[in-house]
């Protein structure tokens, strides 16, 4: 199974739909947090459906569309990043992330984002990477900053999420932009 140590004790590997309880208890611990920005813990209400949104990404991953991987701090699953989009054709991705409270601001995310943009643009030759978040994110758009994104613009008023109406930022990188593998 793919796995890749992100600092000691944490790991990232690729969630898949046999995680689905370890998933839907993580998302119980941490609904209302990931779910002020983040639309699937409202589709992961209990196992089952945990399940489902798990399958819909597998099937995602065979069709080289999307992904998503998990990160567990000291065996227990806190967080991830996932591809909601992937189109090696045009070479343009969309990375994204979310994490449960206990494991806020301990850089995971960051890290973890790290290592996908590298395997997409060193490994699989995508041109460009963004980041699409709620422009009240502060956490999220932070983490783009951080991995050295460009804001490109805003979106006004193009989400409703949770009957709210919310702008979306968009930030990217340009595998030009990126450094290369040390």
């Amino acid at each position: 199974m793919f796995s890749i140590e992100l600092d000691e004790g944490v790991r990232l590997f690729a969630l898949e739909p046999h995680h689905a309880q370890e998933f839907h208890a993580h998302i119980d611990r941490g609904r209302e947090f990931i779910g002020r920005h983040v639309g699937f813990p409202d589709r992961a209400t209990d196992t089952a459906s945990a399940r489902r949104l798990l399958e819909d990404f597998a099937r995602r991953a065979a069709a080289d569309t999307g992904r998503m991987y998990g990160i567990r701090a000291d065996g227990v699953l806190v967080g991830g990043v996932l591809f909601p989009s992937f189109d090696a054709r045009n070479g343009t991705c969309e990375i994204g992330c979310w994490v449960e409270p206990a494991a806020a601001g301990r850089g995971l995310v960051t890290r973890a984002c790290r290592v996908l943009i590298d395997w997409a643009f060193h490994e699989r030759g995508m041109r460009r990477v963004e980041w699409h978040a709620d422009s009240a994110n502060e956490k999220s758009l932070a983490v783009a900053a951080r991995l050295g994104m460009t804001r490109e613009g805003v979106l006004r008023e193009n989400y409703l999420h949770r009957g709210q109406v919310q702008d979306t930022e968009i930030w990217s990188v340009l595998a030009r932009e990126w450094p290369a593998r040390t």
